[in-house]
């Protein structure tokens, strides 16, 4: 019989985490490294949870991005409710998000609309599309009347709108059941509170054996090895040899999350095409919210961003109060969860992504996210995971091709 692979997955987000499991489960011995305590503590817990299906990205009309992330993010349920062993429906937003273009979107209105149909009509012939977090063929993409957009916004700048049939997960009880399935895997080692230093090969042999250098020591020897960080990936990439060919950017994002008295009944909007903001309804009680230019701590090209704790961080109340009057500003029913928020934490994650520029710009590479996948140097292997929602299905692929039975 066939000794299975010794494995190293750097990395204990969403990607990393989903490829440990599936690698476990097919009876590789897998060690899982991590600088945070725990797996699941930075942008894989503190994000929205959209399960994208590319609506998002008009500003990429080539329909690139959107047909790279619709097979993800359709899949991303029944992958995820394979690996936690358990429904996610519970979690699940209930109503179509609401897209609101504002004046200053890099995308006008009518374009706009044109390229959600667009999609729209690519989501109904996709072979997966049942298996999406809802059923969207009961969830037609609809232009917002004059009426229903004063009732929602209020404010000249928000010039059109659009029910849109995606949705969310709420990704604090993602990670938590993760987590739960990670410490229940007996072929999973968790190497947590280490910071990944370098990945080298003692035979100067891309095909491995590979060492792992880090903070607490070196661990020898795995036939392969997954990059799956976000934060200074590529300067790990760099210690193998493996040069990035795109140019990219290292953001550090803070957004609140806020727990209510009572619920407070509004719907999912997002203000599109640029740096501006959402709110994310999970279930009346607890709520996504973010203002991009408020909650951007880092934007660096750099190989290795900065450490949060050289970061000039906002305080708690300065943060909430300033997302919370951008807020308001276009959406006035911002304030009931403002005056109902028994809780409010401000937190963060690092995001990867192959591109640059300002979202402010229409001709950014940022508004495109067509490049990221897997790339590799022998038995050493690097993860771009794209987005939160497309990280399991990469994940999938990938544990299919190492172990293919």
């Amino acid at each position: 019989m066939k000794t299975k692979p010794r494995i190293a997955i750097l990395g204990a987000g969403i990607m990393g985490s989903s490829l440990a499991l599936f690698l476990a489960r097919k009876g590789a011995d897998v060690t899982l490294f991590d600088k945070a305590t725990d797996p699941f503590s930075a942008a894989s817990r503190w994000n929205e949870g959209k399960i994208h299906l590319g609506y998002i990205y008009a500003a990429d009309p080539s329909l690139r991005t959107a047909e790279h992330v619709m097979p993800g993010g359709l899949k991303f349920r029944p992958l995820v409710e394979e690996l936690l062993e358990t429904s996610i429906e519970p979690v699940v937003t209930p109503h179509n998000d609401i897209y609101l273009c504002h004046r200053n979107s890099v995308v006008k209105p009518d374009a706009m609309e044109s390229y959600m149909q667009q999609v729209t009509q690519r989501l109904h012939t996709h072979p997966d599309m049942a298996h999406y977090l809802a059923n969207s063929l009961n969830g037609q993409l609809k232009r917002l009347s004059e009426n229903k957009l004063a009732e929602l916004s209020g404010s000249n700048d928000i010039i059109a709108g659009f029910s849109v049939p995606e949705y969310s997960v709420e990704t604090t009880w993602i990670a938590d059941h993760f987590v739960e399935a990670i410490h229940a895997e007996k072929r999973i080692k968790l190497q947590m509170k280490t910071k990944i230093e370098a990945v080298a090969s003692p035979k100067g042999s891309s095909a491995g054996p590979w060492d792992i250098h880090t903070s607490v020591g070196v661990f020898s020897s795995y036939d392969y090895v997954i990059n799956a960080l976000w934060q200074g990936r590529m300067a790990i990439d760099q210690t193998v040899g493996l040069q990035s060919s795109v140019v990219w950017s290292n953001r550090f994002r803070q957004s609140l999350f806020v727990r209510t008295s009572e619920p407070v009944h509004t719907p999912c909007a997002i203000i599109a095409t640029g740096p501006f903001g959402d709110i994310k309804n999970y279930n009346g009680r607890d709520f996504y919210l973010s203002w991009y230019p408020d909650g951007l701590r880092v934007d660096s090209s750099d190989i290795s961003p900065p450490e949060l704790d050289s970061l000039n961080m906002p305080s708690h109340d300065f943060l909430s109060n300033a997302i919370f009057d951008h807020l308001q500003a276009y959406l006035p029913w911002a304030e009931r969860i403002r005056e109902r928020a028994e809780r409010i934490s401000v937190e963060g994650g690092w995001v990867f992504a192959a591109g640059s520029g300002q979202l402010s710009d229409p001709s950014s590479s940022l508004h495109k996210r067509s490049d990221y996948g897997i790339f590799r140097k022998g038995s050493y292997i690097s993860v771009d995971t794209g987005k939160y929602s497309t990280a399991p299905l990469l994940a999938k692929s990938l544990a299919d091709t190492l172990i293919p039975n």
